[in-house]
């Protein structure tokens, strides 16, 4: 029997827990660390790669492939959950599959940390001398949150957002039944916006979802909504939004994501009083590298042993 071998991109310490685990399990597994980006002159004994994004910090792959492209690959996993990442020709070779669901919980605990830290007013209540002044905070029970986009992510969100009392409000692509207790289906994103106090955005980026909240959408909002993105930038028309935050209309503006990555210097999102921005992290964790292996190993059973890995990537949804 020959000896399966994996190429991946991701870091070495990724890759030594990957190897540990496997070495339990499928002992002569090799695992070759080749260079991020676009995946070029893989080892023809590799049938696995691991793909870390390659479309990203304002760099796009070329729209053909590298010569020799597929190579000997019979298995492509993404490490992100969205495939916008990607260029389209890396979903035409091997069967693709993505990581979707790894990170949900760490972004649903990001997501509702914002949510606390906006209702609560942190940091801006902390005390720095003797001058104390007491400020009413905003209770989160009985208060709404929308969610746009109600996969993984949205799923873990609204099942701790229920459970703290807080009304949930969703809006999903497909006509699905929600899977969670308690969580109300919004007719379209008009009323969504209309009726959250609290908004995060959790969708697949797509042709169909470039700027979906755009100016229009912006103009139904409740006053004083605080917007959350987590998912990806090019959901948010960035115009729009500071037009709203400027008009009052948005109170607040969380944003795990934006237009490129990172914004350029002088980007008025970095100092507007009305942005939180953080550097795309929510789904990292100290415990991210696990995670990953947990998520590309249970796959790899499902490879072995021939049958078609879990979370197909699909073009059209964008994950």
């Amino acid at each position: 029997m020959s000896t399966l071998v994996i190429a991946s991109q991701l870091d070495e310490d990724f890759n030594q827990v990957i190897r540990q685990r496997l070495a339990l399990t499928h002992p002569g597994t090799e695992v070759l660390e080749v260079p991020a980006g676009v995946p070029s002159d893989l080892p023809a004994t590799a049938s696995v790669l691991l793909a870390r994004p390659i479309n990203v910090r304002g760099y796009l792959a070329p729209d053909t492939p590298p010569p020799g492209w597929p190579y000997g690959l019979k298995w492509v996993q993404v490490v992100s959950s969205g495939i916008d990442f990607y260029p389209r020709w890396l979903f035409d070779g091997p069967v693709v599959s993505t990581s979707r669901g790894s990170a949900a919980e760490n972004i649903a605990e990001f997501a509702l940390a914002a949510i606390f830290a906006a209702a609560k007013r942190l940091p801006d209540i902390w005390v720095h001398d003797a001058q104390w002044n007491f400020t009413a905070l905003t209770p989160l029970k009985g208060s709404t949150l929308g969610i746009l986009g109600f996969g993984a992510i949205g799923r873990s969100l609204a099942t701790k957002a229920h459970a703290l009392g807080i009304n949930v409000l969703a809006l999903r692509q497909s006509q699905t039944p929600f899977e969670i207790e308690g969580v109300e289906a919004a007719r379209d994103i008009h009323e969504l916006f209309s009726r959250a106090d609290h908004l995060v955005l959790a969708a697949p980026l797509t042709e169909a979802t470039r700027h979906i909240v755009d100016s229009t959408v912006l103009a139904s909002a409740k006053p004083g909504l605080h917007l959350i993105n987590i998912a990806r930038g090019g959901l948010l028309d960035q115009e729009a939004l500071l037009a709203a935050l400027d008009s009052g209309l948005i109170g607040l503006a969380s944003l795990d994501v934006t237009e490129p990555e990172p914004l350029p210097d002088g980007h008025p999102f970095y100092t507007h009083p009305g942005v939180r921005l953080s550097p795309h992290t929510s789904a990292i964790s100290s415990n991210i590298r696990y995670e990953i292996a947990d998520s590309f190993l249970a796959n790899l059973e499902r490879f072995l042993a021939g049958l078609a890995p879990e979370n197909l990537a699909n073009v059209q949804r964008g994950y």
